[in-house]
């Protein structure tokens, strides 16, 4: 896939990373649950391709309709009625969503727009991606470049280095024994 297309199993960047994720979550006994739009599953196909992750991997939803947005991820109707599915606060609430209906203790969310075409006054390219724990969340923007295969790929990666990044700071304060913070900042 490292061209941008999408397929079957995962390229070394989703996949090294997607390894990494489900050999930390199964060395602390955590969980993980995946809520996606543009990506259309790539998140929860990129952990699958990992053996073993049926061990941290609860499940995952597609809701690429704006309705199931609420109605299945609990995405507040005015957030969406007022700033549509492609808005840093939608990702963090889909990322919530999830993580309460599966019972994890990850939620990780992509929403955006892969193209051709822009969405409600949205460009190709622009996504969020969103991670929520029980000691926060955090929501990253991004821009990118690239034809849609590109774009899904890109937030997939994405998704997956901010899962680590949460798990790297997790294991940080684990290791140096310090109380865990009741709330990260988000970008």
């Amino acid at each position: 896939m490292s061209d941008g297309a999408i397929g079957s199993g995962s390229d070394a960047r989703t996949g090294g990373r997607a390894a990494d994720i489900v050999r930390a979550m199964q060395e602390r006994g955590l969980s993980i649950a995946t809520a996606e739009s543009l990506t259309g599953g790539l998140v929860a196909s990129a952990l699958v391709d990992v053996p073993g992750a049926s061990a941290v991997l609860r499940g995952g939803l597609i809701a690429y309709a704006t309705d199931l947005k609420h109605d299945l991820l609990r995405v507040d109707e005015s957030l969406l009625a007022e700033h549509g599915a492609v808005h840093p606060d939608v990702a963090v609430e889909m990322a919530a969503g999830v993580r309460e209906l599966c019972g994890s203790d990850y939620g990780v969310a992509t929403t955006g727009v892969a193209g051709p075409e822009p969405q409600d006054g949205h460009a190709v390219g622009e996504v969020y991606v969103a991670v929520v724990t029980s000691t926060g969340s955090e929501v990253r923007g991004l821009f990118l470049a690239g034809d849609r295969g590109h774009v899904r790929v890109r937030t997939v990666e994405a998704a997956l280095e901010l899962v680590w990044e949460r798990l790297s700071e997790r294991a940080l304060v684990d290791a140096l024994d310090l109380p865990v913070p009741t709330q990260v900042e988000s970008e």
